[in-house]
């Protein structure tokens, strides 16, 4: 009861996102604030600067470069051990340095979705623990990578990325506005700390929680038609588009209560950006047509935790969500990978699907 009231807590910011799609401007001593474009223009500018000529190397990539849209959410490593993801980590900046980085991280996400990329990156501490000498993988809560792509601020296209292990934040903009969130990507193992002076702690609760309840609540006709025998396959990585899928239950079939929490469910990926920055983004791949959105899921009820994978999709929407995965300590069901993605291609391009 406690997680529940704790999610609903959470989402309701983002409800108001939902229910307003206009961008509001406030005002300070008779100027418009910055918006989340010039913030991020003038936090990326920062970031660079504070860099050495070897350091801004590493960080910087033309918008051309492959390297844009080869985005992962697994440790990326060598035999040896050796991190391969490009772009510069916060271990290798100093104390100035990595306060430019997390400012710019700060600008691309809301207060919560600051707060939960900070646990995720916590949480490689605890696996490090959980692990031991066993884990075969490098658990660094200092192995994020920031990467930025073209030139900040300036009037043709640009990016800019966060990422490591469990999160990948991609944006992509035109001078200070900006055209593409995606793909965002949120993870957390262990979904939910089972013991130790963490216990209880849920990262990304929103994801999981909501997607449950909302199963729970769809009648026998309604599961046939939405639920699937298999779970779904892994998030795709390194690409600008995603797999095309089989639709499920249309929203329009579902009660006003089961949208409601479709809605909660949206929000709370959502949420994860400036509030500005998710109302565009709703209105981007979402549009008005909140009927147009299908869900679909599995669930093995049988089996400890309830193993589980969704999927809601649109003309442009794509969340995709699994919890399927054994955590550090062998807990089945776990392990959470969650992605807000545009279905007809991230990075605000459009490839052709083959």
């Amino acid at each position: 009861m406690k997680n529940e009231q704790k999610v609903a807590k959470t989402v309701r910011l983002g409800l108001k996102i939902f229910a307003a799609l206009a961008v509001v401007v406030s005002a300070t001593f008779g100027f418009a604030e910055k918006t989340t474009g010039e913030n991020m223009a003038e936090a990326a500018t920062d970031f660079l600067n504070a860099l050495t000529p070897d350091q801004k190397k590493k960080a910087s990539f033309s918008f051309q470069d492959p390297e844009r849209i080869r985005w992962h959410f697994i440790p990326l490593q060598d035999k040896e051990r050796n991190s391969t993801r490009k772009g510069l980590r916060l271990e290798e900046m100093n104390e100035s340095q990595k306060k430019s980085a997390l400012a710019l991280l700060q600008v691309g996400t809301s207060k919560e979705g600051y707060n939960r990329a900070r646990q995720i990156m916590g949480l490689e501490s605890y696996l490090k623990e959980s692990e031991k000498k066993s884990g075969a993988m490098v658990r660094n809560q200092e192995w994020y990578f920031v990467t930025v792509f073209g030139e900040p601020g300036n009037d043709k296209s640009w990016g800019w990325r966060f990422e490591g292990h469990h999160m990948s934040l991609n944006f992509t903009l035109e001078g200070t506005t900006v055209t593409s969130a995606t793909p965002s990507f949120f993870g957390a193992n262990p979904a939910e700390i089972k013991e130790g002076p963490k216990k209880g702690l849920r990262t990304i609760p929103e994801t999981d929680l909501l997607a449950r309840k909302l199963i729970a609540s769809l009648s026998t006709e309604q599961k046939k038609e939405a639920g699937s025998e298999k779970h779904f396959d892994e998030i795709e990585q390194a690409k600008a588009i995603g797999k095309s899928f089989p639709k499920g239950i249309t929203i329009e079939k579902l009660s006003e209560d089961q949208k409601a929490l479709v809605k909660e469910l949206i929000s709370g990926y959502s949420l994860r950006f400036p509030k500005n920055l998710a109302e565009k983004e709703l209105a981007r791949l979402l549009g008005k047509d909140f009927s147009r959105l299908d869900f679909s899921f599995s669930q093995e009820l049988a089996k400890t935790n309830q193993p589980i994978t969704y999927r809601l999709q649109g003309p442009d929407l794509l969340i995709e969500f699994l919890n399927i995965q054994a955590d550090g300590n062998g807990i089945p069901a776990n392990h959470i990978h969650s992605s807000w993605r545009a279905a007809n291609g991230d990075f605000g391009i459009r490839p052709s699907r083959k």
